[in-house]
Protein backbone atom coordinates (compact mmCIF):
# COMPACT_ATOMS: atom_id res chain seq x y z
CA UNK A 1 0.00 0.00 0.00
CA UNK A 2 1.48 3.31 -1.13
CA UNK A 3 0.18 6.19 1.03
CA UNK A 4 0.78 9.74 -0.18
CA UNK A 5 -0.16 12.92 1.69
CA UNK A 6 -0.59 16.32 0.06
CA UNK A 7 -0.45 19.84 1.45
CA UNK A 8 -3.02 21.26 -0.96
CA UNK A 9 -6.19 19.99 -2.61
CA UNK A 10 -4.83 21.10 -5.98
CA UNK A 11 -1.77 18.89 -5.59
CA UNK A 12 -3.93 15.94 -4.55
CA UNK A 13 -6.27 16.43 -7.51
CA UNK A 14 -3.41 16.67 -9.97
CA UNK A 15 -1.80 13.53 -8.55
CA UNK A 16 -5.02 11.53 -8.78
CA UNK A 17 -5.76 12.72 -12.31
CA UNK A 18 -2.15 12.09 -13.29
CA UNK A 19 -2.37 8.44 -12.26
CA UNK A 20 -5.54 7.94 -14.29
CA UNK A 21 -4.25 9.89 -17.28
CA UNK A 22 -0.99 7.93 -17.34
CA UNK A 23 -2.96 4.66 -17.32
CA UNK A 24 -5.18 5.74 -20.22
CA UNK A 25 -2.19 7.02 -22.21
CA UNK A 26 -0.45 3.65 -21.91
CA UNK A 27 -3.66 1.61 -22.20
CA UNK A 28 -6.19 3.42 -24.42
CA UNK A 29 -8.74 0.66 -23.78
CA UNK A 30 -8.47 0.90 -20.01
CA UNK A 31 -11.42 -0.14 -17.86
CA UNK A 32 -12.02 2.43 -15.12
CA UNK A 33 -14.09 1.91 -12.00
CA UNK A 34 -15.50 5.30 -11.03
CA UNK A 35 -16.86 6.81 -7.82
CA UNK A 36 -19.22 9.65 -6.98
CA UNK A 37 -19.60 12.14 -4.13
CA UNK A 38 -17.56 15.20 -3.28
CA UNK A 39 -14.20 13.39 -3.07
CA UNK A 40 -13.46 12.80 -6.78
CA UNK A 41 -14.87 16.07 -8.15
CA UNK A 42 -11.51 17.86 -8.28
CA UNK A 43 -9.86 14.86 -9.91
CA UNK A 44 -12.60 14.70 -12.54
CA UNK A 45 -12.13 18.39 -13.32
CA UNK A 46 -8.42 17.78 -13.86
CA UNK A 47 -9.27 14.92 -16.24
CA UNK A 48 -11.65 17.17 -18.18
CA UNK A 49 -8.94 19.83 -18.39
CA UNK A 50 -6.41 17.26 -19.61
CA UNK A 51 -8.81 16.09 -22.32
CA UNK A 52 -9.55 19.65 -23.44
CA UNK A 53 -5.82 20.35 -23.56
CA UNK A 54 -5.33 17.36 -25.85
CA UNK A 55 -3.25 15.46 -23.33
CA UNK A 56 -5.47 12.40 -23.22
CA UNK A 57 -8.34 10.77 -25.12
CA UNK A 58 -10.97 8.51 -23.58
CA UNK A 59 -12.39 7.18 -26.86
CA UNK A 60 -11.48 3.58 -26.15
CA UNK A 61 -12.02 3.67 -22.37
CA UNK A 62 -14.86 1.86 -20.61
CA UNK A 63 -16.21 3.08 -17.27
CA UNK A 64 -18.09 1.21 -14.55
CA UNK A 65 -19.62 3.07 -11.63
CA UNK A 66 -19.56 1.65 -8.15
CA UNK A 67 -23.15 2.31 -7.23
CA UNK A 68 -26.45 4.09 -7.74
CA UNK A 69 -29.37 5.07 -5.54
CA UNK A 70 -32.55 3.04 -5.79
CA UNK A 71 -35.65 5.01 -6.70
CA UNK A 72 -34.10 8.03 -8.42
CA UNK A 73 -34.69 8.68 -12.10
CA UNK A 74 -31.51 9.24 -14.10
CA UNK A 75 -32.61 12.85 -14.63
CA UNK A 76 -32.85 13.49 -10.86
CA UNK A 77 -30.28 16.08 -9.81
CA UNK A 78 -28.91 13.76 -7.12
CA UNK A 79 -28.71 10.56 -9.19
CA UNK A 80 -25.23 9.23 -9.76
CA UNK A 81 -25.97 8.94 -13.47
CA UNK A 82 -26.51 12.69 -13.65
CA UNK A 83 -23.53 13.36 -11.36
CA UNK A 84 -21.21 11.47 -13.69
CA UNK A 85 -22.56 13.26 -16.76
CA UNK A 86 -22.13 16.67 -15.16
CA UNK A 87 -18.76 16.08 -13.54
CA UNK A 88 -16.93 13.97 -16.13
CA UNK A 89 -18.57 11.83 -18.78
CA UNK A 90 -20.43 14.63 -20.52
CA UNK A 91 -17.23 16.63 -20.99
CA UNK A 92 -14.84 14.04 -22.46
CA UNK A 93 -14.81 11.92 -25.62
CA UNK A 94 -15.77 8.62 -23.99
CA UNK A 95 -18.37 6.67 -25.98
CA UNK A 96 -21.76 6.69 -24.17
CA UNK A 97 -22.22 2.96 -24.79
CA UNK A 98 -18.99 2.32 -22.86
CA UNK A 99 -20.28 4.11 -19.72
CA UNK A 100 -21.98 1.76 -17.27
CA UNK A 101 -23.96 2.66 -14.14
CA UNK A 102 -26.37 0.39 -12.25
CA UNK A 103 -30.05 1.05 -12.95
CA UNK A 104 -31.65 2.09 -9.68
CA UNK A 105 -35.08 2.19 -11.33
CA UNK A 106 -35.05 -1.43 -12.48
CA UNK A 107 -38.31 -3.29 -11.82
CA UNK A 108 -36.38 -6.38 -10.69
CA UNK A 109 -33.48 -5.15 -8.56
CA UNK A 110 -32.01 -8.60 -7.95
CA UNK A 111 -31.94 -9.22 -11.70
CA UNK A 112 -30.29 -5.83 -12.21
CA UNK A 113 -27.58 -6.75 -9.69
CA UNK A 114 -26.95 -10.02 -11.51
CA UNK A 115 -26.87 -8.20 -14.87
CA UNK A 116 -24.34 -5.65 -13.64
CA UNK A 117 -22.12 -8.27 -12.04
CA UNK A 118 -22.17 -10.31 -15.25
CA UNK A 119 -21.33 -7.17 -17.24
CA UNK A 120 -18.28 -6.65 -15.05
CA UNK A 121 -17.26 -10.29 -15.49
CA UNK A 122 -17.68 -10.19 -19.25
CA UNK A 123 -15.83 -6.87 -19.64
CA UNK A 124 -12.68 -8.15 -17.98
CA UNK A 125 -10.70 -7.03 -14.97
CA UNK A 126 -11.02 -3.35 -14.05
CA UNK A 127 -7.63 -1.70 -14.49
CA UNK A 128 -8.14 1.03 -11.89
CA UNK A 129 -10.88 1.36 -9.30
CA UNK A 130 -11.33 4.84 -7.81
CA UNK A 131 -12.72 4.88 -4.27
CA UNK A 132 -13.72 7.36 -1.60
CA UNK A 133 -14.15 6.44 2.06
CA UNK A 134 -17.29 6.77 4.15
CA UNK A 135 -17.22 7.98 7.75
CA UNK A 136 -18.12 4.47 8.91
CA UNK A 137 -15.56 2.81 6.66
CA UNK A 138 -17.83 1.97 3.76
CA UNK A 139 -16.44 1.68 0.23
CA UNK A 140 -18.96 1.88 -2.55
CA UNK A 141 -22.10 1.51 -0.47
CA UNK A 142 -20.82 -1.56 1.38
CA UNK A 143 -21.84 -0.74 4.95
CA UNK A 144 -20.21 -2.24 8.08
CA UNK A 145 -21.71 -5.62 8.99
CA UNK A 146 -20.84 -8.98 10.50
CA UNK A 147 -20.48 -10.26 6.94
CA UNK A 148 -20.20 -8.54 3.56
CA UNK A 149 -21.81 -9.47 0.25
CA UNK A 150 -19.15 -10.29 -2.30
CA UNK A 151 -20.88 -9.32 -5.55
CA UNK A 152 -23.15 -6.51 -6.76
CA UNK A 153 -26.19 -6.28 -4.48
CA UNK A 154 -28.91 -4.12 -2.95
CA UNK A 155 -27.90 -2.48 0.31
CA UNK A 156 -29.86 -0.74 3.05
CA UNK A 157 -28.08 2.54 3.74
CA UNK A 158 -27.09 3.31 7.32
CA UNK A 159 -28.45 6.52 8.84
CA UNK A 160 -24.92 7.91 9.12
CA UNK A 161 -24.42 7.42 5.39
CA UNK A 162 -27.74 9.05 4.56
CA UNK A 163 -26.89 12.02 6.79
CA UNK A 164 -23.51 12.43 5.05
CA UNK A 165 -25.24 12.49 1.66
CA UNK A 166 -28.10 14.77 2.70
CA UNK A 167 -26.20 17.81 1.39
CA UNK A 168 -26.97 16.65 -2.15
CA UNK A 169 -30.75 16.76 -1.50
CA UNK A 170 -33.25 19.49 -0.61
CA UNK A 171 -34.18 17.74 2.64
CA UNK A 172 -32.66 14.79 4.56
CA UNK A 173 -35.90 12.86 4.11
CA UNK A 174 -35.34 12.79 0.35
CA UNK A 175 -32.15 10.72 0.64
CA UNK A 176 -32.91 7.20 -0.62
CA UNK A 177 -32.78 4.38 1.90
CA UNK A 178 -31.36 1.81 -0.54
CA UNK A 179 -28.74 1.60 -3.26
CA UNK A 180 -27.20 -0.88 -5.67
CA UNK A 181 -23.47 -1.30 -5.10
CA UNK A 182 -20.57 -3.39 -6.29
CA UNK A 183 -19.63 -5.82 -3.54
CA UNK A 184 -16.29 -5.71 -1.77
CA UNK A 185 -15.25 -8.88 -3.59
CA UNK A 186 -15.96 -7.21 -6.93
CA UNK A 187 -14.01 -4.11 -5.90
CA UNK A 188 -11.02 -6.16 -4.81
CA UNK A 189 -10.80 -7.81 -8.25
CA UNK A 190 -9.47 -4.55 -9.75
CA UNK A 191 -5.81 -4.56 -10.79
CA UNK A 192 -5.21 -1.29 -8.95
CA UNK A 193 -7.22 0.62 -6.36
CA UNK A 194 -6.92 4.39 -5.95
CA UNK A 195 -8.34 5.47 -2.58
CA UNK A 196 -8.82 9.21 -2.09
CA UNK A 197 -9.75 10.74 1.28
CA UNK A 198 -10.06 14.35 2.39
CA UNK A 199 -10.78 16.17 5.64
CA UNK A 200 -10.16 16.02 9.37
CA UNK A 201 -13.52 14.31 9.92
CA UNK A 202 -12.13 11.27 8.08
CA UNK A 203 -8.84 11.05 10.01
CA UNK A 204 -10.02 8.42 12.50
CA UNK A 205 -11.60 6.13 9.92
CA UNK A 206 -8.49 6.49 7.71
CA UNK A 207 -6.39 5.19 10.59
CA UNK A 208 -8.80 2.30 11.21
CA UNK A 209 -8.98 1.38 7.53
CA UNK A 210 -5.27 1.55 6.76
CA UNK A 211 -3.64 0.57 10.06
CA UNK A 212 -6.33 -1.15 12.09
CA UNK A 213 -7.43 -4.79 12.11
CA UNK A 214 -8.98 -6.24 8.96
CA UNK A 215 -12.67 -6.57 9.76
CA UNK A 216 -16.01 -6.42 7.98
CA UNK A 217 -17.03 -3.84 10.60
CA UNK A 218 -14.72 -1.50 8.65
CA UNK A 219 -15.14 -2.60 5.02
CA UNK A 220 -12.28 -0.40 3.79
CA UNK A 221 -9.86 -2.34 5.99
CA UNK A 222 -10.16 -5.19 3.48
CA UNK A 223 -8.15 -3.02 1.09
CA UNK A 224 -5.14 -4.05 3.17
CA UNK A 225 -5.39 -7.45 1.48
CA UNK A 226 -5.07 -6.01 -2.03
CA UNK A 227 -1.65 -6.15 -3.76
CA UNK A 228 -1.77 -2.71 -5.39
CA UNK A 229 -3.44 0.14 -3.49
CA UNK A 230 -2.46 3.81 -3.82
CA UNK A 231 -3.90 6.13 -1.16
CA UNK A 232 -4.07 9.89 -1.66
CA UNK A 233 -4.77 11.94 1.48
CA UNK A 234 -4.83 15.58 2.37
CA UNK A 235 -2.90 16.45 5.52
CA UNK A 236 -5.97 16.48 7.73
CA UNK A 237 -7.21 13.06 6.61
CA UNK A 238 -3.76 11.59 7.22
CA UNK A 239 -3.11 13.37 10.50
CA UNK A 240 -3.52 10.30 12.76
CA UNK A 241 -1.39 7.87 10.76
CA UNK A 242 1.85 6.72 12.35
Amino acid sequence: MNILTFQTQEALNKAGAGIITALVQTNPKARLGLATGGTPVGIYQELVDAYKAGTVSFQGVSSFNLDEYIGLERSHEASYYRFMQEQLLGHIDIAPERCHIPNGMAEDLDAECRRYEQLLEDSGQIDLQLLGLGHNGHIGFNEPDVALTRSTHVVQLREQTREANARFFDTPEQVPVQAITMGVGTILKAKMILLVVRGKDKAEIVKQALQGPITTECPASLLQTHPHVVVLLDQEAGSLLV
